[in-house]
């Protein structure tokens, strides 16, 4: 079979929503833009606010973005297929899905992993933190969190683009890199080694980090006053939840696309596959602007502020 023979992937986990499919748009629609607003609210406080340009603030920019990225990469595609008459998507619009996917989904764990290494310096060297946490650290920092998953995935990437394809059905709501190796025609079983080891590359020295520095973090809190160590680990609570509510859908995600799942209801499988791209998005800048006292208080300022606005309006108007 040449190139041309599979040209359209059928997504048939929208089959399961094809009674109430106008429902779910309405729901996809209203979390992609709780997502956006959310997201863009916590960026543009920290901009606007001298006093917010911390480097962990910065990094909490960082992790918004990409929030903002992966939905954008996700939930439109996933409303203009849900209302489509076919649910099928082409083999050229998958690949490019594929990548923004896995590109967000390897910059959130390492822009949490940054997080980590950031809590761990200003918690275990207070007193160096400025200068080890230099503008210039940080704008190198940046860079490598931004360019390393772009880069290491295209790698792999390339693989994944000379694939030719004999089947054409997706059982997910959008494209993951695995189900392309499952619809290829050539069944290469190095692809899906290589997947492994990229997996082990994207994820192991992260995670390696955020473990080396909450045990650092541990040891050091234990010599600390009661007060201290209370006041050291509510700094760490944003990002330890980001992190398990991350590693959480993470987790299952991997193991759907690894493994066979036939037990579990499809119902279930779909709002498994949807947690990791879906919950972090929303739940991440309520975690970060609700859980920052002064991030807090600025929004706070900022909804007054508005409330002021609407209230003079109606007097402009008739002044008018």
């Amino acid at each position: 079979m040449d190139n041309t023979t599979v040209v359209t992937f059928k997504m048939t986990a929208y089959e399961v929503m094809e009674n109430y499919k106008h429902g779910m748009f309405s729901v996809f629609l209203l979390l992609y833009v709780i997502t956006i607003t959310l997201n863009s609210l916590l960026i543009s406080v920290i901009h606007q606010n001298k006093e917010l340009h911390s480097p962990m603030n910065v990094f909490t920019c960082m992790l918004s973005l990409n929030e903002i990225y992966g939905s954008t990469a996700l939930l439109p595609a996933i409303m203009a297929v849900l209302i489509s008459e076919t649910h099928q998507v082409s083999v050229e619009w998958c690949k490019a899905q594929v990548y923004f996917l896995h590109t967000y989904a390897s910059a959130e764990f390492c822009v949490l992993a940054l997080m980590g290494y950031d809590r761990y310096i200003a918690i275990c060297s207070p007193l160096h933190y400025h200068s080890i946490m230099s503008n210039s650290k940080v704008c190198k920092l940046i860079a490598l969190v931004g360019l390393y998953p772009m880069i290491v995935f295209a790698s792999f990437y390339s693989l994944t683009l000379q694939l030719r394809f004999c089947g054409k059905v997706m059982p997910k709501l959008y494209c993951v890199n695995m189900e392309l190796v499952k619809n290829s025609c050539s069944k290469l079983q190095y692809i899906s080694i290589v997947g492994l080891v990229l997996v082990f590359i994207l994820i192991v020295p992260q995670f390696v980090i955020i473990i080396f520095s909450y045990v650092q973090i541990a040891r050091v809190c234990r010599k600390l006053p009661k007060e201290s160590q209370s006041n050291a680990l509510k700094t760490c609570i944003p990002h330890l939840l980001s992190l398990l509510n991350y590693t959480f859908g993470s987790f299952f995600e991997i193991i759907q696309t690894r493994f066979k799942m036939s037990h579990v209801a499809i119902e279930t499988q779909i709002l498994l596959s949807l947690y990791f791209v879906v919950i972090p998005p929303i739940a991440n800048p309520v975690l970060y602007g609700l859980g920052t006292q002064i991030v807090r208080v600025y929004i706070l300022k900022l909804f007054i502020k508005y409330k002021i606005l609407l209230t003079k309006l109606p007097k402009l108007k008739t002044a008018a």
